[in-house]
């Protein structure tokens, strides 16, 4: 039963190791699981879940395996793949939305394994495949009065069942949570080398040297490593901005807490950053543009957080900028180049859902200029380190 379970926790994305499992079994024969099944559920997520983010997907298991609940559904690749780039829905006419048939939920999911098991092609505008802009109760971007939705967004708000996330995850990585874990996720930025100061006390290494030796105390030195990195934090305030200034305050609060760089500044900006931009400490102060590139060299990092959503023009043409008395001499675009160019280890963060960048003139444009661009999750801003470090 117990190595049963081990293969269906593997198949459903669980990836605990041979070792882990042995553990596991091991805890079980020395009772640690005191004899009940929540101790076992407990003792299985303690030694089996290597992420906090996978907790509501070992529930799931556990839940779908002991106690006959529905296993989470597993998507195939192909089929993420077909339901990208979604094509627009055509409007329906009265009679065909009357044709359209509500379906139980058990209905939907004996109809999906169906579809999932049968399709073997990508369908846009249809009425019966897993597909994009039709009137099938499967895939997204479509029109339905219940459905399974996979990927994409909530249009109609009719879906039954969301099959590709649960909203109800509270560990989910691909939300922004709280402050402390964007602290953890920026830490990962860092380049440490050896001091050539005095050196200091190792406690782990101190610890496990003690332990080696039966208990005698023995202390080891070393080195001092320091955080070489130096990072110029820039953010978007004000107009569509407002409604992320939580997210954005959060960010802030994360980057500003650490004392780990070796350098870090904060400035702000309104839509585009022109000639001028706003100290972070204190907004009625302008800072030039230009004196901020001087200070700095290419071995700074750039993270610029904002929704790049704005008029083209104010990118596109001198005086553009939607404050009327800044009165820009240079458009918009100008200045980001000279940011990038500059700073050439960049990364774009943006509060907005991908799926509207591909329909914003203005975040196009920005994105020749900052390919790297990532929504503004956890899982966004952990790509964003790693796409800043492999530059």
């Amino acid at each position: 039963m117990f190595t049963e379970f081990y293969f269906f926790l593997r198949r459903h994305g669980i990836k605990a190791s041979t070792q882990e499992w042995m553990g596991l079994l091991e805890a079980v024969q020395r009772g640690l699981a005191h004899e009940s099944m929540t101790g076992f559920y407990e003792l299985c997520r303690c030694l089996l879940v290597k992420k906090e983010s996978q907790f509501d997907l070992f529930d799931q298991c556990f839940a779908a395996y002991f106690k006959g609940a529905e296993a989470p559904v597993m998507l195939k690749d192909e089929l993420s793949e077909w339901l990208k780039n979604a094509k627009l829905p055509r409007e329906l006419t009265p009679e065909e939305k009357a044709a359209l048939q509500a379906l139980s939920l058990d209905e939907l999911r004996q109809k999906f394994l169906e579809r999932m098991a049968e399709q073997k092609d990508r369908h846009d505008g249809g009425n019966k495949w897993i597909g994009t802009g039709g009137s099938s109760a499967f895939g997204h971007s479509g029109t339905h009065p219940t459905g399974i939705r996979l990927g994409g967004e909530g249009r109609s708000k009719s879906a039954t069942q969301v099959a590709e996330e649960r909203r109800f995850r509270g560990l989910r990585s691909d939300l922004t949570l709280d402050t402390r874990q964007l602290t953890l996720a920026l830490k990962s930025l860092r380049q440490l080398t050896r001091s050539d100061g005095p050196q200091e006390l190792s406690l782990e290494d101190s610890i496990a040297a003690t332990a080696k030796n039966a208990g005698d105390i023995e202390l080891v030195w070393r080195f001092a490593r320091k955080n070489t990195v130096k990072l110029l934090l820039l953010m978007d305030v004000g107009g569509s901005m407002t409604r992320h200034s939580q997210l954005c305050e959060q960010l802030f609060s994360a980057a500003h807490s650490l004392n780990h760089f070796k350098e870090f500044r904060c400035y702000a900006f309104h839509n585009c950053p022109y000639d001028e931009l706003y100290d972070s400490h204190n907004p009625a102060q302008n800072v030039a543009t230009l004196d901020v590139l001087k200070q700095i060299d290419s071995s700074w990092y750039l993270l610029v957080v904002g929704d790049a959503m704005m008029n083209p023009y104010e990118l596109t043409a001198p005086g553009g900028a939607i404050n009327y008395y800044q009165n820009n001499a240079e458009a918009g675009i100008v200045w980001l180049q000279r940011l990038r160019e500059r700073l050439p280890r960049s990364a774009w963060l943006n509060p907005e859902s991908p799926l509207a960048w591909r329909q914003t003139t203005s975040v196009q444009i920005i994105q020749k200029i900052f390919p790297a661009m990532f929504p503004l999750t956890l899982d966004g801003l952990r790509d964003a380190i790693a796409s800043l470090k492999k530059a």
